[in-house]
This record gives C-alpha cells, sequence and structure tokens, in this order.
C-alpha cells in the first residue's frame, strides 16, 4: 500500500474529544499535557515501521495540544512526541527521543518488547533514573491507528436485570474455553469461543445472569514474567485504555485491531441476545510504565507530573498505593476526565453492562492521600448520564497500609467485593476462621444475611454485598479443601507470591486423594459452601470453574499460569456438582426471601417487610449466651413475610463432623435441599425430630 499524500501544514484543529477523530474530511488530533513545551504528531506508514512526517501540534491551549491533517481518514498510523523539561526531582521525564502511545488509542499496532531504549533514562548510568537517555524507540515502539466509526452499539439489545437478581460469574475469556470439548478449536480461549451455543448453554443451566470478565483491556507484560518467558495471563497491566486485548481474539484477527474490536462487539451482542450481561474489570489504578525505573511508553512521557502521584517529598519518585510500582492520580481533572472517557467508550460503542474497579480506594484518593468516599471521581461517575445506569462494583482495598481497606465505605449504587463473607463461610465450615479460631454463629449468620454491619447506612442494601468464597485471586474451591499450604513455585518467585494464611484445609492429605471418606469430606464442605453462597443475601458472585471442580493444583496466585494450571479443566468436569449449583440458583430464584433485596426487619412493619429468626438446635429462640456459645455450632433461622408475598422458610446449618438433630418448630414443613444428598426432598411434621448430617446446610419451605 503505497503511504498518503500529507499535507504540509496542519490545521489548528479541536481540543476536543481527545485521541485521533476522523471527520469532516480529515483526522483531529487533542492530546493532554499541562506541562509539555510542544508535542509532535509522527505519522508512519502501515506497518509502522518507517517515519512519513512530523508535525508540532497547536497549543497548548488549557493544557490541551491539538490540530486536524486533512485529507487522510482511518488507517494512518501515528504517535506522539513531547517536549519540555528533564528535570525528575520536580517530576517531569519529557524526552522527545522517545515515541508515546497515544493514550486514548482505540487501535495499537506493533508487537511490544522490553528494550533498554523504552527508557527515557540511561540504563546502568551512575546517575540511575535521574540520567537521560538520547536513543530513539521510535523502531519497536507501540503505535496508534486512526479507527473507523464504530457501527451502531450492541447496548441496543442490552437486557438489564433486577439488583436483587443479579448473579456475578467472574471469569477470564480464555480460560473458560481454552479446553471446552464443545467448542471448536478456532474459538477456544477467545471472545467468540465465550459466546459460543456451548459456553451461553452453560451459563443459562447455572442460572448467573452477568458475566464479570477478568481483564480484556490491551496490555503487555512486566519485565521480571518476560525474562522468565511467562505472560500476565489476568490481565492486570493495562497500556491500551480504549482498546481490547488481540490476545483473546481468533487468530485470524489479532494483527487487526479492528477485526478485534469487532470479534469482541459481536460476543457482547450475543451475550445480550440470550439475557446475559456483560461487566468489565478495569484497572484504572496503575500502568505498564511502573516506578520510576520503568518505561517511557505513553503517560509519563506525556506528563508524569500530572498522570501520576508522585512522593511529596521527593517527586522523582512514585508513590506506588498499588504495589504495581506508580499509581494514576485519578484526583488530576484530566485524569478524571480521561478514566470517565474510557468508561463510557466501553458502554456506548462496545456495549458492556459495567465494571468492576480493580484497587477501587485508589480512585478515592485526594490530596494528601487519604480515601474520601465523596471525592470528584466518584462524584462525576455518580451524575454521568451513561455511567450512572450501569453496574459499578469496587474492590474495596488497595496495596497501601494507610486507608488502604475500605469495605462498605463507597459511595451510591457501588457493590463491593466482601472478603469478611468470604472468611465467615470458609471459617464456618472448615472449623476455624482467619486467627485460627473458630467462626462462631454470630459471625457466619451476619454475614449470609448481607453484612449489615458493613453496608446498612445511606440508604444501602443488602445487594452492596458482593458475597463470593472463592475468586480468580486466591485457591479455587476445591483447592480450598484439597491443600494446606499454597503451592506456587510455577511461578518462578519459589512460592514467596500469593497469599500466605489463606484460609483452607486438606482434611488429612495434601491435593489429590483416591480416599473414598476424605474425598467425601471434602465434597460436603465444598457443596455447604456453595450453598452458603448462593442462598445467602446479597449479591452472589461464583467463581468460573468452582461449579466444576477445577483445581489450579494448589496454586493461588495464577496470574502468569497461561496453561492447563489456569485454564478450566473440563475434561475433568463434574457434571454433578454443576448441576448442583444449577438448582441452588433455581432455588434463589424461586424464592422472593431468598434474595429479599432489603433489609430484614424485625418486627415487620410495612408491606413486603421481611424478618428472621434465628433457633438452637433444639428449637429454642437463640439468646445472647447462645450467640457467644463456641462449644455448639449449629443452627437454624426461618425467614418469614407476614403479608404473605413470599413462602416462608427454614434453613438449618450444621457444620459439625457429625449428625445434629434439630427439633422442628411451627410447620408444617417440606425439605427442599440438604446438602449433603443425604436426606430426600418431602414433607415433614411440627415438632418432629430431624438428623442433619454432617457439614451439611438444609432448606425447608413452610406448607
Amino acid at each position: 500500500m503505497s503511504a498518503p499524500a500529507l499535507p504540509d501544514l496542519l490545521a489548528p484543529g479541536r481540543h476536543e474529544p481527545f485521541g485521533a477523530l476522523a471527520r469532516d474530511g480529515g483526522v483531529n488530533f487533542a492530546v493532554f499535557s499541562e506541562h509539555a513545551e510542544r508535542i509532535e504528531l509522527c505519522l508512519f506508514e502501515a506497518g509502522g515501521q518507517r517515519e512519513l512526517r512530523r508535525y508540532a501540534l497547536h497549543g497548548p491551549h488549557d493544557g490541551v495540544f491539538h490540530g486536524f491533517l486533512p485529507g487522510v481518514g482511518p488507517g494512518l498510523v501515528y504517535g506522539l512526541r513531547a517536549h519540555g523539561s528533564y528535570a525528575p526531582e520536580q517530576g517531569h521525564r519529557f524526552n522527545p527521543h522517545k515515541l508515546l502511545l497515544d493514550p486514548y488509542a482505540r487501535e495499537i499496532v506493533g508487537q511490544f518488547g522490553w528494550r533498554a531504549e523504552h527508557h527515557g533514562y540511561e540504563l546502568g548510568h551512575p546517575e540511575g533514573a535521574r540520567s537521560f537517555d538520547t536513543r530513539d524507540n521510535a523502531l519497536h515502539a507501540l503505535k496508534a491507528r486512526v479507527p473507523a466509526p464504530l457501527a451502531d452499539s450492541p447496548r441496543a439489545s442490552a437486557p438489564r436485570v433486577a439488583p436483587e437478581a443479579v448473579v456475578l460469574y467472574e471469569v477470564h475469556v480464555k480460560g473458560f474455553s481454552r479446553q471446552h470439548p464443545q467448542i471448536p478449536p478456532e474459538f477456544q480461549g477467545t471472545y467468540t469461543g465465550l459466546a459460543h451455543p456451548a459456553a451461553i448453554a452453560h451459563f443459562k443451566a447455572l442460572g448467573v445472569t452477568t458475566l464479570s470478565l477478568l481483564p480484556v483491556h490491551y496490555a503487555i507484560d512486566e519485565p521480571h514474567l518476560a525474562d522468565k518467558g511467562l505472560r500476565n495471563y489476568w490481565g492486570y497491566n493495562s497500556l491500551g485504555f480504549f482498546a481490547p486485548s488481540p490476545r483473546l481474539a481468533r487468530r485470524a484477527h489479532r494483527e487487526d485491531p479492528a477485526a478485534v474490536a469487532a470479534e469482541f462487539r459481536a460476543m457482547v451482542a450475543a451475550l445480550h441476545a440470550e439475557g446475559l450481561e456483560v461487566v468489565l474489570d478495569v484497572v484504572y489504578n496503575h500502568t505498564p510504565e511502573g516506578n520510576e525505573f520503568g518505561p517511557t511508553l505513553s503517560f509519563r512521557g506525556l506528563d508524569n507530573a500530572s498522570w501520576y502521584r508522585l512522593v511529596a517529598d521527593d517527586k522523582s519518585r512514585s508513590e506506588n498505593l498499588t504495589g504495581c510500582g506508580n499509581t494514576l492520580n485519578v484526583a488530576h481533572p484530566r485524569v478524571t476526565q480521561f478514566v470517565l472517557d474510557s468508561l463510557r467508550f466501553w458502554v456506548q460503542e462496545m456495549g458492556v453492562d459495567g465494571f468492576r474497579f480493580d484497587l477501587a480506594p485508589v480512585l478515592g484518593r485526594v490530596a494528601g492521600g487519604a480515601y474520601e468516599p465523596q471525592a470528584a471521581f466518584f462524584t462525576a461517575l455518580r451524575q454521568d448520564p451513561v455511567l450512572s445506569g450501569v453496574h459499578l462494583i469496587a474492590e474495596p482495598w488497595d496495596a497501601a497500609g494507610f486507608d488502604g481497606y475500605q469495605v462498605g465505605r463507597f459511595p451510591g449504587r457501588f457493590l463491593e467485593w466482601n472478603d469478611k463473607f468470604r472468611d465467615a463461610v470458609r471459617g464456618f465450615w472448615l472449623g476455624r476462621g482467619p486467627d485460627g479460631r473458630a467462626i462462631g454463629r454470630g459471625e457466619f449468620a451476619r454475614r449470609f444475611t448481607g453484612s449489615s454491619d458493613l453496608f446498612h447506612h445511606a440508604q444501602r442494601r443488602p445487594t452492596a454485598s458482593v458475597n463470593f468464597i472463592a475468586v480468580h485471586d486466591g485457591y479455587t474451591l476445591s483447592d480450598v479443601v484439597s491443600y494446606a499450604a499454597k503451592h506456587n513455585h510455577a511461578n518462578g518467585e519459589d512460592n514467596r507470591d500469593g497469599r500466605d494464611g489463606e484460609l483452607c484445609a486438606n482434611f488429612g492429605v495434601e491435593g489429590p486423594s483416591e480416599d473414598p471418606a476424605l474425598r467425601a469430606t471434602r465434597e460436603r464442605v465444598r457443596r455447604a459452601m456453595l450453598a452458603s453462597l448462593l442462598l445467602a443475601q446479597g449479591t452472589p458472585m461464583l467463581n468460573a470453574g468452582d461449579e466444576i471442580g477445577n483445581s489450579q493444583g494448589g496454586n493461588n496466585n495464577a496470574y502468569c499460569q497461561d496453561n492447563p494450571t489456569g485454564w478450566l479443566d473440563w475434561p475433568q468436569a463434574d457434571a454433578g456438582l454443576s448441576a448442583y449449583v444449577g438448582e441452588l440458583l433455581r432455588l434463589r430464584r424461586e424464592h422472593a426471601l431468598l434474595h429479599h433485596g432489603r433489609w430484614f426487619v424485625e418486627p415487620p412493619g410495612g408491606p413486603g417487610d421481611a424478618c428472621i429468626r434465628w433457633f438452637t438446635p433444639g428449637g429454642a429462640e437463640m439468646q445472647v449466651r447462645d450467640w457467644h456459645d463456641g462449644a455448639n455450632l449449629g443452627f437454624a433461622g426461618q425467614l418469614r413475610c407476614p403479608d404473605g408475598r413470599a413462602q416462608d422458610l427454614a434453613l438449618m446449618f450444621n457444620p459439625e463432623p457429625q449428625t445434629l438433630i434439630f427439633t422442628l418448630t411451627q410447620g408444617p414443613w417440606t425439605l427442599l435441599l440438604d446438602s449433603s444428598g443425604e436426606l430426600p426432598a418431602g414433607p415433614l411434621r411440627p415438632g418432629q425430630p430431624l438428623s442433619v448430617p454432617a457439614r451439611s446446610l438444609l432448606l425447608l419451605r413452610a406448607l
């Protein structure tokens, strides 16, 4: 393809929108930099290897450099060079020898590799990161390509699931289908594979409503992984916040960013057509540029002092609230705008239904570093006419020691991952909590009914609690009951990475076992945990693969395992366990009191109010002393809706390793579920002693 005829002059253009936009017979460019003295637009031939022309952008005007290039259009390949002060002690690291990727790039071309010339300083120099490197990296730098306008948004057919009906399914696009035998090999591990009829049939058989995808933004691998021949499989290292990852696309599409975007949009449309929502895990807390010793790829070279949080008394150093080297400065108005623009893009043009924000307290860090629920970013997000109507989910902790744990303190409609639910459910059924002591009935009951101590304020509802027992980060559920310690050696860090002390138990043997009694115990505990998760108040989230018994061999940090360890083990799938999960979610859908959506009140006072009463196994109403009785853990709860809008239910919990006798109060009842599978469903008489099997949860309905 011949190079386009390029004009001699660059017209001033418009200061918005940011990025490159094909319009009016040309392309408009707009770039933010508060401290640059000059920014150059560098145009390349289609392959990105040969530079054709440079233009100085006009500006700055209110921190924006801009220009309009007539006679060109979609497909134009470009990069940026920023001129300004190289004064690390002031936070400035401008180096025009480094070609920079447009932060708003919607199509990214080239193959990134870690090279010394990507750094703005000279590696090995005595002055370290304060030195200056004059090598040009343009030949090997990633570049942006001007996109063609996208067609109608897949949101045209987006479903709307009621908050109390949402059931999340956290899933990795590649890992889900990479080994799925019913998905054609060319689709396995891709966006297309996730929306294949076999995948959709599985989601619908389970009864999940909303897929929460691990990161799909364009990401690169950290240098320490590249050195070991490993990949950042999970993708928590975003560089292109407007571009879907080509690694997750079909092989035939990976070299064409437009084809990658089209495949992603087709996936969303296909899932929407089946009533399934799509939520993205997004990483607006750090970038791959890392700390002050990292490369200059985009943001750092355009305006390091604005894009990143810097140490107050030494601006040559990056503030590390993320554990990844740097922290995006979302408190800056232009960075807030960038994040909001990116979120709107994924909703309006790619069709998604919401977001899970990784290390979300970073987004609420204000000047001085404290977390503030009413920070400017949250205010802007909640009033945005597009974003205020989609799912907003927070991972409510970051890596900072100060103000880093914020469960229950996110504003408005935010849902929040609730690790206290995880620890209570695991501890209750495993026989010990994080501190080594047993989880009592009171802590378990509090988590089972929506964690009112965390979320019952400011008009928030039980649905604000995202309940889980396993997620991508940690053991799978199968490994929770099969291992007593992490086994992360394959990650290449001598088993030092991953969470130490994560709640788990092997019940006598480390890893797989052929002992029938041991296997039965593990199965009972696993099924009791799943019942606790899927029948509890709040918003349940299932970790993909837990429903089929997927194991990672005890690896509780499989972020770099792009191999069978990190992929779902469909050849060994437990169909019976998957059917059991489907039954649990059917019961949840069919019984309103299992997804009430409002706080239980005693006594009920208004239409639709419901309450829960707690009983000892002997049928007496629980007293204060019973809640503090650590020697006895079995108990029961009755859910009632006095106005008759929902059928009364009863739950019985026996975490003990032996059968417990419960006395049925009121009634009559019928048994809907025994997680152990020992008791047949059917009617039960009032006052009848009921032998509740060891390590089991029972659900009953009033007749």
